[in-house]
């Protein structure tokens, strides 16, 4: 007799076989992918950290505010942190404040320093300097420095 199909049971077997694979590669993926944006979110804070002490550093121990956190990183400034553009003697330090691979919806220029301001990518408190990622991305951030 010949046999022109795979029978069910074969075809089963192939499935299962197929699911088993499946179960044990994805979640490789998935590791990889959280790697890559840990890996990221290291890289952005190790650079803007780096460029705010030495904004402290030029404007005579004086961090940038908040409200001008965006403009004193990426314009140019003068001694007493003014922006400005044309003569400014310092800066730019960043070319564009970089966005938060971890953050939903926030882009690079939402720094807050409220611990639980909704979808904002980077937590900046202007009192002591310190940076920090918001890596939950959710309207309950949460202020994540140990990367």
């Amino acid at each position: 007799m010949k046999r022109n199909a795979f029978t069910l049971v074969e075809l089963l077997i192939v499935v299962i076989i197929l699911g088993i694979l499946a179960a044990v590669v994805i979640p490789q993926f998935s590791d990889a992918s959280t790697d890559s944006k840990v890996s990221a979110c290291q890289d952005n804070l190790q650079t803007i950290r780096k460029q705010i002490s030495l904004y402290k550093q030029h404007h005579n121990g004086t961090l940038p505010t908040l409200a001008n956190f965006v403009d004193a990183m990426t314009k140019k400034t003068d001694a007493d942190g003014t922006i400005n553009a044309a003569t400014g003697k310092y800066g730019p330090y960043l070319n564009r404040i970089p966005n938060n691979p971890f953050t939903v919806g926030g882009s690079g220029n939402d720094v807050t320093n409220g611990a639980a301001a909704a979808n904002k990518a980077w937590f900046y408190d202007d009192a002591t300097g310190d940076f920090k990622a918001n890596d939950a991305g959710t309207t309950s951030g949460v202020a994540h420095d140990t990367y």
